[in-house]
């Protein structure tokens, strides 16, 4: 069940904490860097953000979480994340489908490590187009993708 998620209650973004620590772990492991920017969110971070959160609930357990925002008609996938005991179920890809079928944008942007095989071949797959490479000042690769509205529905 997908659900809007309010990060402005501690209890909720505690829920979303550990469900990026668990993901953002596997993803740190394969990517091969123990030093990576997403595990430093903090619980105020995710309570003070003015990100949108929305949820996949599995038997009531938050299974996936991936955290848009909406800026000049372009919908900012800021992050998907599902918890390792979630793999391999589809729900990342039906998070997505589900955040993609929303109203107000003209095109979808996503960004992840290079190195991020699985998480570039689910985007890939729903139908993103790379758009640059680069490396930011923590060092890791990073690669971009974007998608038209016209192919998000």
């Amino acid at each position: 069940m997908f659900i809007k998620l309010d990060n402005s209650s501690v209890k909720v973004a505690e829920q979303i904490y550990r469900v990026f620590q668990n993901a953002y772990k596997v993803e740190a492991g394969i990517i091969g860097v123990s030093d990576f920017p997403p595990l430093k969110r903090t619980i105020e971070h995710i309570t003070m953000s003015d990100t949108c959160f929305t949820g996949f609930l599995e038997n009531d357990i938050l299974a996936a979480v991936v955290e848009t925002q909406l800026a000049n008609e372009v919908l900012h996938i800021h992050s998907l994340t599902v918890a390792a005991e979630f793999f391999g179920r589809g729900i990342g890809k039906r998070l997505m489908h589900y955040v993609l079928q929303q109203e107000g944008y003209e095109r979808a942007h996503v960004e992840t490590a290079l190195l991020n095989v699985p998480a570039i071949n689910l985007y890939k797959k729903l139908g993103f187009a790379e758009i640059k490479r680069w490396i930011p000042s923590h060092g890791i690769e990073k690669i971009a993708f974007h998608k038209t509205m016209e192919n998000c529905k």
